[in-house]
């Protein structure tokens, strides 16, 4: 008799379980996504999920002869094509054009929830092992096109950022920021990396960017967090979720700026101000929290993993830091919940008309846990002349038509930059290529 009760009782729970996940997963959007963008957005209630929303654009690629689609006045075309997963983007003095085509480092261990992330990196086109290289893009034509292509560095550890400062060509890898001496026009390195400092590695977050910092004496490291909300502890996100400042030199790093979760691109204005694009956390609703564009100043805190938005509290994390609030900084625009942004560029040097000289450029890589999808498009932010986003403001699209009409990726963007002639060049990481836009 116990045990017909206890068989009884299980089924019970299960359909309780059962039921909830049908009511609450996958949970949908409630706010049109114009309303958690901007400098006000709203904050709505949380809605705490134990099962993510799941709803990543299966990646297909491009037909041949499709682009994506321009905003009015602007064109569209392929500037390389034929890249292993291409994400992020730096030009040379001279021009020329590198390539990061990177991807993940391989995840280990077992469980239910790397298998999902190994799953969910396969549907969304990231699940091919790491090119581990930069290639050089050369336009000699005036066409806008690459018609030189050429191997620059291999024997990398997943990089992303570059940058060039004092003579050496800087890459940030996965786990460490290297060092190699650059002749200018030089279209190959052998030379063995060295290594300036060591970063954290592995987790969720692997993409680490470098930028020079606006003293002109050192360098900005971004270095996303392990997990989604300090799940392993606070102790496991050491000089994680973070802007880190490194003095090449001696070889050291200090935290600038800290409670970013994951800051990517960054860029500096004319003015010398940093700003960061920022994903913020999972597993609150489709409608938060907003990804957003922030100036960020040395001994900032956004408050990740216990405030967000400037000191609404994520209760899900323990113990709590009360102390804390009063001291998260608002950031300074939302991009809406769970676009992805990664690239950021501003318009300067761009001749792509009035309408976007003076604002920033954001590559959207796209959504996998809002229902519906977002992301997945380059926006702009149109800035005033105090050097922030104008008042009102929302983003307006710069290229979109990365989804089919059936909703699957033909396409994903990552980094944004300016290109010599004054074109805007994205990096198309599903699409394997680099598209250009140009004015009309």
């Amino acid at each position: 008799m116990r045990r017909h009760i206890l068989i009884v009782f299980g089924l019970f729970v299960l359909v309780v379980i059962a039921a909830a996940v049908y009511v609450g997963w996958p949970d949908t959007a409630r706010l049109p996504i114009a309303a958690v963008e901007g400098k006000t957005p709203t904050i709505s209630t949380p809605r705490v999920q134990t099962i993510p929303t799941i709803d990543v654009a299966d990646a297909v690629g491009w037909p041949a002869g499709a682009t994506p689609t321009p905003a009015p006045g602007l064109s569209v075309k392929a500037y390389a094509t034929g890249l292993d997963h291409p994400r992020w983007l730096y030009r040379l003095p001279d021009g020329d054009v590198l390539v990061a085509e990177t991807n993940s480092p391989p995840r280990g261990g077992g469980g239910i929830q790397n298998w999902v992330m190994k799953h969910l990196m396969g549907k969304a086109g990231a699940g091919a092992p790491s090119a581990n290289r930069i290639t050089l893009l050369r336009s000699t034509k005036g066409d806008g096109v690459a018609d030189v292509k050429t191997v620059f560095m291999t024997g990398l550890d997943s990089p992303f950022g570059m940058t060039l400062f004092e003579g050496q060509l800087y890459i940030a890898d996965t786990d460490a920021l290297v060092r190699v001496p650059y002749t200018d026009g030089a279209t190959a390195i052998t030379a063995k990396p060295e290594l300036v400092v060591k970063l954290p590695g592995g987790g969720n977050h692997w993409a680490r960017n470098v930028i020079p910092a606006p003293d002109g004496r050192t360098l900005l490291v971004s270095v996303g967090s392990s997990t989604n909300i300090a799940d392993d502890g606070i102790d496991a996100e050491q000089n994680r979720a973070a802007i880190l400042q490194v003095w090449p030199k001696e070889k050291t790093f200090r935290i600038y700026a800290a409670g970013l979760r994951n800051p990517n691109g960054m860029a500096l204005t004319k003015a010398g101000q940093l700003w960061t694009v920022v994903n913020e956390r999972d597993m609150l609703g489709s409608d938060l929290a907003p990804d957003y564009l922030t100036q960020v100043e040395f001994g900032d805190h956004f408050g990740w993993p216990w405030y967000y938005w400037g000191g609404y509290p994520d209760a899900r994390v323990q113990p709590d830091n009360p102390q804390l609030q009063q001291y998260s900084k608002r950031p300074d625009y939302a991009l809406g919940p769970h676009v992805a942004a990664l690239g950021l560029a501003f318009a300067d040097g761009t001749k792509l008309g009035a309408a976007w000289s003076n604002g920033a450029f954001v590559g959207e890589h796209g959504s996998w846990n809002r229902k519906p999808v977002s992301g997945y498009k380059v926006v702009y932010i149109p800035f005033a002349a105090n050097g922030f986003p104008t008042a009102g403001a929302k983003p307006i699209d710069v290229l979109t038509g990365f989804l089919d009409k059936d909703g699957k990726a033909r396409g994903r963007p990552v980094g944004v930059i300016v290109d010599k002639d004054g074109g805007l060049l994205v990096a198309d990481d599903v699409g394997n290529r680099v598209w250009r836009v140009s004015a009309r």
